[in-house]
């Protein structure tokens, strides 16, 4: 029974997870006026990336005029509005093989405005880029973007007036220093008539768009989005722990200087198919027309709801946010996390005592299961970072700009490869085999913490992954009985309550990763202790078996976007999504009998871990020559 509903469990949370990251269905020619469709977006998008267009190329030009006709069949009345590239830009154009003469060291932004009813009020602006680097036609960055945007503003004008003036701006030399965005918010006229910018980016060639970045103080602007964002084909990806991450990272897009000047807003991108950003292969044909469907519906309802606001949204608090499935986005105040987590702690603390009542659970028991689920997430980021190190070198550390983007080709079986690491490890740990052979476990993770240290740069955050997993690995326990079972439970739910407070203070937009999953676990244990509080009858199982599916496809869906964010650098991010599934997997574990064939399926999941990541050297192998990183 336990075997049945582990690996139902798993099967049914994978399918939800992958019916979940699916993009719509592209609209077609004749879809309604009122809506967005990717095959109008299309026409445009073919005709800007027929070749590779940077700064200062005749191609360049030649999209440059296109555009212009094309606003101003839209009545947009459009204007060039031209600035000097910075010395950087001219720099980097000239190393990337560009010519920066032909274009007069200079940047040309086209501005174009859509008049609304009270042209007092601030503007609303629609952003996107379209020059592209030097060798890449630039279909998904960022001509899906500038397609997206002209065909948002003609379902605009087919859904009626609005209410304020809406201020197309699609800039110029984003590729080299976000040139266009800075002479444009540098000074510009209407610059200080914006009041909310929605941004259209790229960082691949398809697959779900996110919305992953705001203003700051963006709880309105959040909460007007959630509604709007309802109507989107394909609902909305939206998280304020995205927006926490991103904040972190040294990246930057044209919304990074009207954020920093204080304007609200909202920033899109989809980061699927990564073989295709700043690549030769990045071609009309190759697009996903489902991703540009998904991003550029969107960001017209977005944009829409902006449009036709009474007001502008203010700043406001920050939220904590998330969408479920895409078809929802739940949100409370930041403030509210803590008493989610009080609401963890009452019904952690009531299972516990029905367990302790039926079982004799003691707070040992809680105590080692607490210090299991600490060696996984360990364990995990060293076996994670093992597993990657097959597939390349970090991207920190390649040699170049070639190397680069082979690893960003090579991403895909690099997440293959950590997803069955982490599943393997979390197979291993549901045994409790580990035990048997405790100087075993512990000799191998010194070993492999020295491999990752040696070849892939000394890190004090793997060093100390390995030690304590090392250490832990010697923690004498006793064989497995239905207390520790309560105990293995109740001690991850704890672990991870106590992360949950850690990031509740320090960051609650990210605090969601931990809060929302602690307290659907903690009520799973409430509901399998009022039904078994010693947790033997089948029914008793139900609670964290639905809880599973439902948690755990919730947790795939954000590891699989955390993964093309950061995967290639961290793969042991996905130890942590591991652990937080582990909350729902735990109260499963296979019985004695049942534990050959699960060692078989964790070993055969890490065997084929470590060839997919080795594969990657074959399938995309790192060019011969190579000029240095600019």
């Amino acid at each position: 029974m336990r075997l049945a509903l582990l690996f139902g469990t798993l099967a049914l949370a994978f399918l939800l997870a992958v019916w979940t990251t699916q993009v719509p269905k592209p609209r077609p020619l004749d879809a309604s006026a009122a809506a967005f469709s990717a095959a109008r977006a299309m026409t445009d998008v073919e005709a800007i990336a027929r070749a590779p267009h940077p700064v200062g190329s005749p191609e360049h030009a030649r999209v440059r005029a296109y555009l212009t006709n094309r606003m101003t069949q839209l009545g947009l009345s459009p204007q060039e509005q031209a600035g000097p590239l910075s010395p950087g830009s001219i720099q980097r154009l000239k190393k990337a093989g560009g010519d920066p003469d032909a274009a007069n060291n200079q940047a040309i932004n086209l501005i174009g405005v859509l008049p609304g009813k009270d042209r007092s009020q601030p503007a609303v602006m629609l952003m996107a880029h379209y020059d592209t680097v030097v060798g890449s036609p630039g279909a998904a960055d960022d001509s899906t973007g500038v397609g997206a945007v002209l065909e948002a503003v003609r379902a605009i004008k087919a859904r009626g007036p609005i209410e304020r003036d809406l201020v197309v701006l699609l800039t110029d030399a984003e590729e080299l220093n976000l040139d266009g965005a800075r002479i444009f918010f540098g000074g510009h006229p209407l610059r200080d008539h914006i009041g909310a910018v929605v941004n259209l980016e790229a960082r691949g060639g398809g697959g779900r768009a996110a919305m992953f970045e705001t203003g700051r103080e963006a709880g309105p602007t959040v909460d007007l989005f959630s509604r709007a964002a309802m109507r989107a084909d394909g609902g909305t990806t939206a998280t304020s722990l995205a927006v926490f991450m991103y904040e972190q990272m040294p990246n930057g897009t044209d919304f990074t200087i009207p954020k920093d000047r204080g304007v609200g807003g909202l920033n899109f991108a989809f980061i699927g198919r990564p073989a295709q950003y700043h690549s030769a292969d990045s071609t009309p044909e190759n697009l996903d027309q489902g991703g540009l469907q998904h991003l550029g519906s969107q960001a017209l309802e977005a944009a829409d709801a902006l449009l036709r606001a009474p007001a502008l949204p203010a700043k406001g608090p920050n939220t904590v946010y998330a969408d479920v499935f895409g078809r929802l986005i739940l949100s409370h105040s930041a403030a509210m996390g803590w008493g989610l987590l009080g609401m963890t702690a009452l019904l952690g603390g009531f299972a516990a005592w029905r367990a302790r009542r039926a079982i004799g659970l003691t707070p040992a028991q809680v105590g080692r299961g607490l210090l299991d689920g600490l060696w996984f997430l360990s364990a995990g980021l060293v076996l994670a970072q093992a597993v990657r190190l097959l597939a390349g070198p970090m991207s920190s550390r390649a040699a170049s700009s070639e190397t680069y983007y082979v690893l960003l080709r090579r991403l895909p079986w690099m997440e293959a490869g950590a997803v069955l690491t982490i599943l393997a490890l979390a197979l291993l740990f549901l045994t409790g085999a580990r035990r048997q052979r405790p100087r075993m476990v512990a000799g191998t993770v010194a070993v492999l913490t020295l491999l990752v240290l040696l070849i892939g740069g000394f890190s004090p955050v793997m060093l100390g992954a390995g030690v304590i997993a090392a250490g832990l690995s010697l923690w004498p326990v006793k064989a497995p009985t239905t207390t520790s079972t309560w105990g293995g439970w109740l001690g991850l739910i704890a672990l991870v309550f106590l992360l949950g407070c850690l990031v509740q203070g320090a960051a609650p937009e990210a605090a969601l990763l931990f809060v929302w999953p602690t307290l659907l676990a903690a009520t799973a244990a409430a509901l399998a202790a009022l039904i078994s509080p010693d947790l033997t009858r089948p029914a008793g199982l139900i609670p964290p078996a639905v809880a599973g599916v439902l948690g755990g496809a919730w947790l795939m869906g954000i590891g699989h976007f955390v993964f093309l964010g950061i995967g290639m650098d961290l793969p042991g991010a996905l130890a942590l999504i591991g652990l937080l599934a582990l909350l729902f997997l735990r109260p499963l574990s296979p019985p004695g009998g049942a534990i050959r064939p699960v060692l078989i399926g964790a070993a055969a999941c890490l065997i084929l871990a470590c060839g997919l990541s080795l594969a990657a050297r074959f399938a995309e192998p790192t060019p011969a020559v190579a000029e240095d990183l600019p």
